[in-house]
């Protein structure tokens, strides 16, 4: 889905040309009016893409919506975009509220002059636009719009901090300067050249819902059926299965739809502290699932870094991106259309481990006030002894972290500030560099959100950086290079709803992770599986480039040329190869890949 609108000249060689690499536009609409032009097209597999006109509106819909009425999910994309376009002459945009699922949506209301831009709740489909000459140009990703001739590519060296700071780059931002992309939960208004952003789905929670468990059970499993039996209609359907909670339970209900045995992927390592294989069996084995499973090497990864590279829009540094390309392939290859991912889970029923750490040092903000500043006094004035003391070490050490107000807290264990940016980046790049934006829109998001509890704020948080930014476009992606569609049951609206309705400690109940999930789902997982540690994909890439010589050789290649730019300092990238990651190459390798991710983006997509 993608156009532009209110530009005076109209080509379909434009529209065709922003289209380009990606699937081939099934239909397309230009017109001229009295007071402004556009040209919308649609591409993509017809369950997934629908182009309406009618009373002269057109509506480009693409995604996985539904329309619930009279307590019905209508789920084909053609009747979704008709009724929606019904809906929207009664309601204006307040359509959007009865559009569920996830999609992105383009309406061209030319009696108005006015375009509208929509993405869901969780930003699962993607819309970038740029506003130019009182126009505007959409489409899915940075490439597509760049392809608009009236359309520059700069790159903002502010975004590439955040890329280092984040390893993606967070929306609404984009790596080029006046490109943006429409936040989750939101719809653009465009008229007359005026641009107007609000959201149609604003998260909040309700942390005093009285419901029983039984009750809170029941509509629970009700709301994870439906979801797992939509998201699996029509389609030669599969499932990731890390063997983890989510996973295993959409593996499991999916079983149940009476389409015989479910058809589940697991990827493994040969590195034993990676591999989850073991979890990903015992589940496969409890529901009867006609498992697959594939063991990625580091050739793979020389193999598809390139084609990784080249699928994302931006510098990408989500490293388990590669195992779920090769899971999704593997599913390719089984004859799989759609797979199931089960993405989601952690952030909305409170799966994180950090969720748990930062429990605990927000019982230091709960002691009295004179207590803490007594606590903080005393740990200053011991003396320097205490250092080699491990107790005494460890309890200033959490002082120190408990005195910080969240989110600042939880930014503690960032990469690049545990580093230090002054030693990692070139004085040259910093000197235009605000360090503190990163910083400034996680405090943003923070502070934006209804919640009042610690665990629904962090959720919150999550959302946007967790889900939005990094898991959701990763596992989208890569199934779109593997050819398959993906579909996240977890982040259904039911559930979504469901999941904000739960009370604090139904989620982390002192520093047990995903509470009521576990329990309202222990008679059904298998009991390794609810005791199971998260863990998901993981790619033991810091331990293959310290062994393996092609990957070595590979990184050391492409950071020599990263060091030419002036980016980052050349002594760091000598010590972090030559020193750093043989020492401890499961924390120094995430940075040896974010950087060999942004110098291979530079060299095969910066100025294409």
């Amino acid at each position: 889905m993608l156009g532009w609108f209110g530009e005076p000249d109209i080509s379909a060689s434009v529209l065709e040309s922003m289209a380009a690499e990606g699937p081939t536009l099934e239909n397309a609409i230009l017109l001229s009016h009295t007071a402004s032009s556009f040209a919308v097209g649609a591409s993509g597999l017809e369950r997934t893409t629908a182009m309406v006109r009618a009373n002269g509106l057109i509506l480009a819909l693409h995604g996985h919506p539904f329309w619930k009425s009279a307590g019905k999910r209508h789920v084909l994309i053609s009747d979704v975009a008709a009724l929606f376009l019904d809906a929207y002459k009664e309601q204006d945009v307040g359509a959007l509220k009865a559009l569920h699922g996830d999609y992105s949506l383009a309406l061209v209301d030319p009696e108005r002059r006015r375009l509208v831009l929509a993405v869901d709740r969780m930003s699962v489909r993607n819309i970038v636009y740029a506003v130019f000459d009182q126009s505007i140009a959409f489409g899915p990703t940075c490439d597509a719009i760049s392809r608009h001739p009236a359309i520059r590519r700069s790159i903002d060296d502010q975004q590439i901090y955040s890329y280092l700071y984040f390893h993606v780059v967070p929306g609404p931002s984009t790596i080029f300067r006046g490109q943006h992309r429409v936040p989750s939960g939101h719809f653009i208004d465009f008229r007359d050249g005026s641009l107007d952003i609000r959201p149609h789905w604003p998260a909040s929670f309700d942390e005093n819902n009285g419901d029983g468990f039984p009750t809170l059970k029941h509509k629970f499993r009700g709301a994870l059926e439906q979801a797992v039996l939509t998201a699996g209609a029509g389609e030669r359907c599969g499932t990731f299965l890390s063997g983890g909670t989510d996973s295993s339970t959409i593996a499991g209900l999916l079983g149940l739809t009476g389409r015989g045995p479910t058809a589940t992927f697991s990827i493994g390592f040969a590195e034993d502290a990676y591999d989850e294989m073991r979890y990903a069996r015992i589940a496969s084995r409890h529901f009867n699932t006609q498992q697959h499973e594939y063991y990625v090497t580091p050739d793979d990864v020389l193999e598809a870094v390139p084609r990784i590279v080249d699928s994302y829009d931006q510098p990408f540094g989500n490293a388990s991106a590669i195992p779920t390309y090769y899971c999704a392939k593997l599913a390719k290859s089984c004859g799989i259309d759609r797979m199931l991912g089960g993405d989601g889970g952690d952030e909305l029923f409170g799966g994180n481990s950090r969720y748990a750490r930062q429990r605990q040092f927000a019982r230091f903000e709960e002691l009295p006030r004179p207590v803490r500043r007594g606590m903080l006094m005393m740990l200053r004035v011991l003396p320097s002894v205490a250092d080699h003391a491990t107790l005494l070490r460890k309890a200033r050490n959490y002082v120190a972290q408990a005195s910080l107000p969240m989110p600042d807290r939880g930014e503690s264990y960032n990469l690049l500030l545990r580093l230090g940016p002054e030693n990692v980046l070139t004085s040259e790049f910093l000197e235009g560099i605000d360090r503190d934006a990163p910083l400034r829109s996680l405090r943003e998001v923070y502070a934006a959100t209804t919640a009042k509890s610690l665990i629904n704020r962090m959720l919150a948080l999550d959302f946007k950086f967790t889900l939005a930014d990094s898991d959701l476009p990763k596992v989208t992606r890569m199934c779109e290079l593997a050819g398959v569609d993906v579909v996240f049951p977890m982040l259904d609206d039911d559930l979504i709803d469901f999941a904000a309705r739960l009370a604090p400690d139904q989620k982390l109940h002192g520093t047990r992770l995903r509470h009521f999930f576990k329990e309202a789902l222990k008679d059904f997982l298998p009991p390794e599986t609810i005791a199971k540690e998260k863990h998901g994909f993981g790619l033991p890439v810091g331990v293959w480039f310290h062994r393996h010589s092609g990957l070595r050789a590979m990184a050391g290649d492409h950071l020599l040329s990263l060091r030419r730019r002036n980016i980052v300092r050349g002594t760091f990238i000598d010590r972090l190869l030559d020193e750093h990651l043989g020492v401890h190459p499961g924390y120094y390798g995430i940075m040896v890949w974010v950087l060999l991710m942004l110098e291979l983006w530079f060299e095969r997509k910066a100025t294409n």
